[in-house]
């Protein structure tokens, strides 16, 4: 950081966040290029169709993202613009997306074992003939 030069058309206090930001912007630049170098038909051909609605959703909502920056950056209010609709739109698909994939993860269940599970589990009262028969024989003893 010392070596870079800091100009004086801003405030020093937000040089660093700026230096921040810029190198942010290079590695999303880079992701981009690394994106772009692989068509499209062929990302998609590898990836089940949940994984291709991932890739389609975190792409919508990513170019989304910068048009918002973009628009923080003309001075226009992105909360007041359609684009936060798009946003909001985006997050509710994206959340399906997540409870479809949590369904899958979660376990099945053996309705067969958890039956005997409950069955063995439930205390059974023992029929009244057969304490007396019981408690006869233990008398005896």
């Amino acid at each position: 950081m010392a070596s870079e030069e800091i100009n004086e058309d801003y405030p020093v206090e937000i040089h660093e966040y700026l230096s921040t930001f810029e190198n942010s912007i290079g590695a999303v630049d880079e992701m981009l290029k690394t994106m772009m170098s692989v068509s499209r038909n062929e990302l998609l051909q590898k990836l089940d169709p949940l994984e291709q609605a991932k890739v389609d959703l975190v792409s919508a909502y990513t170019l989304n993202s910068m048009f918002w920056v973009y628009l923080a950056t003309q001075g226009v209010n992105p909360k007041e613009h359609p684009v936060k609709q798009e946003l909001e739109r985006i997050r509710v698909y994206m959340n399906r997306v997540k409870e479809i994939t949590d369904k899958k993860k979660a376990g099945k269940l053996d309705r067969a074992a958890a039956s005997r599970f409950v069955k063995n589990a439930l205390w059974e009262p023992k029929p009244k003939n057969a304490s007396k028969v019981a408690n006869k024989g233990k008398s005896k003893s």
